[in-house]
């Protein structure tokens, strides 16, 4: 692994990524303009999307970080039997089973407290949880492998994992959000 911390290396290795995640995220935003409709008539589907897609990259920057520092220790292998990547995963599914209910109601209670709820509750925690354990599996997917990458080409995984994540994160957050909404509503 690179150890080389100037301005110019840092700069070198994020720029291009940084410059490709910025039009990750204008697709976001256009994918999230197709769906206008739909959040203007269910307001707490607008309520849902800045939570499900920042809860989203929370979950893959706390994989991502425990990777990162397992790999700096020494500790991290890619061989699927080992234990350390397997238990910090099943510790982020758990987290998003244990928190995305929580964001439904959340979600519900905030739009039936400020328009008045159009959806029922158990439909707001359904569609959050579906979303969430999609993107808590999608999310460990992209955190693992773009862990890896970073080792294979020898770049800090420190400087390059958490930013690819949590973009990747938004835009999957969008998607997964309005096809499950698409498939429970």
């Amino acid at each position: 692994m690179s150890t080389e911390w100037t301005v110019r290396a840092i700069t070198r290795a994020m720029l291009p990524i940084l410059l490709v995640l910025t039009l990750v995220e204008v697709g976001s935003g256009l994918v999230l303009g197709r769906f206008e409709t739909q959040l203007l008539q269910y307001p707490t589907l607008l309520a849902l999307v800045p939570v499900t897609i920042g809860t989203a990259g929370n979950l893959g920057s706390i994989l991502a970080a425990r990777l990162s520092t397992a790999f700096h220790l020494g500790t991290l292998s890619f061989d699927p039997r080992d234990e350390n990547l397997a238990g910090n995963a099943l510790a982020t599914f758990a987290l998003a089973v244990s928190i995305f209910p929580i964001v439904g109601v959340g979600a519900w209670g905030l739009t039936a407290l400020v328009s008045g709820a159009q959806l029922e509750p158990q439909t707001v925690v359904a569609i959050s949880l579906a979303s969430g354990i999609a993107l808590a599996v999608l999310a460990i997917a992209v955190t693992v492998a773009v862990t890896y990458v970073a080792y294979r080409f020898r770049l800090d995984p420190d400087d390059v994992v958490i930013p690819i994540v949590t973009n990747t994160c938004d835009v999957l957050g969008v998607v997964v959000l309005f096809a499950t909404v698409q498939l429970l509503l």
